[in-house]
């Protein structure tokens, strides 16, 4: 079955499993202290512009946002949000599990609007009794977005003013930041994340690892960090086996090219979607492409695509997204769309 479901369904870059094994019987010190975490830092440093940066290693995604804002925020504080944020949906509690609030604002195609969040904070602290509610320690968003859209360099900028003007920080979850960086038409940079961001993460485990994220806190990370991973559980004793990967991601710029094939896909089935008069739900620059189908249509391709369901657009029609990978190949992007003009017509 052709599956399109999301963009960690295969294992890893062919690169990344040989320098795997090249090293796998190289004795090393644990939690990422090895040579290999080492040299993958640096190269990450060198690469965000930010030679006195923090770079530390991650084994997912969900742990990484949970670790991230908990050691962001002192107990009284909530972290903001969009409400289609990935915090907010899509990761089961783990920030209330911590014992911080998500302070939601609206989402514009995924994105939050800098105008708005300086809205929030200025009520928030004209209101004379905020000291009884949670305070906004920090800002969370996604580039790309839950819809696969992206951040304009001045919507980064405007958001990164208002955190500064109130001292909260600004964190940007980059679990498909390759597809970001590689879109068509985008005018953000690695380097512009260092400037604007006090943290962003790296996605390795939608964009060719096995495994892992690479947090980078380009100014310094908070006190104790590495204490803090551990204590939540997302520390590996093998800590090298995240290491060895980055340092191959970020090697003749390996990271960049394999998340540039996820764009050429999607634009390649986009190209087809639109040839075929399938509305798209928005116009996302990313790898994840959402369309609008017939409920019955859907449940036909399904017996023969997998992709995901993401919400109902009326009764009778539904949006599905369907994701590319680094390992998206052209001749399953010709698949799907065959299989779609087989499944039109019950």
């Amino acid at each position: 079955m052709l599956s399109f479901e999301n963009d960690y369904s295969e294992g890893a870059h062919p690169k990344l499993l040989q320098a795997l094994m090249d090293t796998n019987l190289c004795q090393q010190v644990g939690y990422g202290e090895d040579a290999y975490s080492l040299e993958a830092k640096e190269k990450i440093r060198m690469a965000c512009g930010c030679p006195e940066g923090d770079v530390f290693f991650l084994v997912g995604g969900t742990q990484t946002n949970q670790v991230v804002i908990d050691s962001l925020l002192s107990g009284v504080e909530g972290v903001v949000s969009a409400v289609t944020g990935h915090v907010n949906v899509h990761e089961a509690g783990a920030i209330e599990y911590t014992g911080h609030k998500v302070l939601t604002l609206p989402a514009h195609e995924g994105k939050m609007d800098g105008e708005e969040l300086g809205q929030l904070l200025l009520s928030f602290y004209q209101d004379p009794t905020h000291s009884h509610m949670v305070y906004p320690g920090a800002v969370y968003i996604s580039h790309p977005t839950e819809y696969g859209t992206l951040y304009t360099l001045s919507e980064l900028q405007a958001l990164s003013a208002v955190c500064r003007a109130y001292k909260i920080p600004l964190y940007l979850d980059g679990a498909r930041l390759g597809y970001g960086l590689m879109s068509r038409g985008t005018d953000v940079k690695l380097q512009d994340l260092s400037a604007l961001c006090d943290a962003f993460y790296i996605g390795g485990t939608k964009v060719g690892a096995l495994c892992g994220e690479a947090v980078v806190f380009p100014h310094g990370a908070p006190p104790r960090f590495t204490t803090h991973i551990k204590q939540h559980g997302a520390m590996t004793a093998k800590g090298r086996l995240i290491g060895v990967q980055f340092d191959a991601l970020f090697t003749d710029e390996l990271y960049f090219e394999i998340s540039r094939n996820a764009i050429e896909m999607a634009e390649k089935m986009k190209e087809g979607l639109r040839e075929r008069n399938i509305p798209l739900f928005l116009d996302s620059p990313t790898n994840q492409q959402f369309a609008v189908l017939d409920n019955d249509w859907l449940r036909r391709l399904e017996k023969r695509v997998r992709f995901s369901f993401w919400e109902k657009a009326d009764e009778s029609h539904s949006v599905v997204r369907f994701a590319t990978s680094w390992a998206t190949r052209p001749e399953a992007v010709d698949a799907l769309l065959a299989a779609l003009d087989e499944t039109r017509e019950g």
